[in-house]
């Protein structure tokens, strides 16, 4: 049971982390400049964490095998911390802009996995996108 529910409570961990800090960025600093230090950041552990576990490729081999989605994922990333800073300095809640974002991936990702991986779409996953569009419905009252 641990093995399947930590990496999703480091997720909770991490989001939460992830949104008092992006909440609390200055409002006159330019977001990219702050970006430019999370990345920094972001690699010198990344760095750090592969050393601490890598196997026998070193950093190099292993950058060798990478593909298209470590490109596609950073600049993902990039959006998807920009638009929260933007999005909280256009006013949104923590306790509203997050859940309302997340439930509106909930609803794509329930067709991207449909899509793209040939999940089941159950009457179950209907409603709930039917519950997630009422929530989002009731928090942006």
């Amino acid at each position: 049971m641990w093995g399947y529910a930590w990496p999703i409570l480091l997720v909770i961990a991490a989001n939460t982390f992830y949104n008092i800090a992006t909440k609390s960025t200055p409002q006159g600093i330019n977001p990219f400049a702050t970006l430019t230090v999370t990345y920094l950041t972001a690699a010198f552990v990344s760095v750090l964490l592969f050393y601490m576990t890598a196997g026998g490729r070193g950093l190099i081999g292993e950058i060798k095998g990478v593909n298209w989605t470590s490109i596609t994922l950073g600049l993902a990333i990039v959006a998807l911390e920009f638009g929260y800073i933007e999005a909280y300095r256009a006013g949104w809640n923590v306790n509203s802009g997050s859940l309302v974002a997340n439930m509106g991936l909930a609803i794509v990702l329930v067709f991207v996995g449909t899509l793209m991986y040939k999940e089941a779409l159950t009457p179950t996953k209907f409603a709930g996108i039917a519950l997630c569009l009422a929530g989002m419905f009731l928090i942006s009252k």
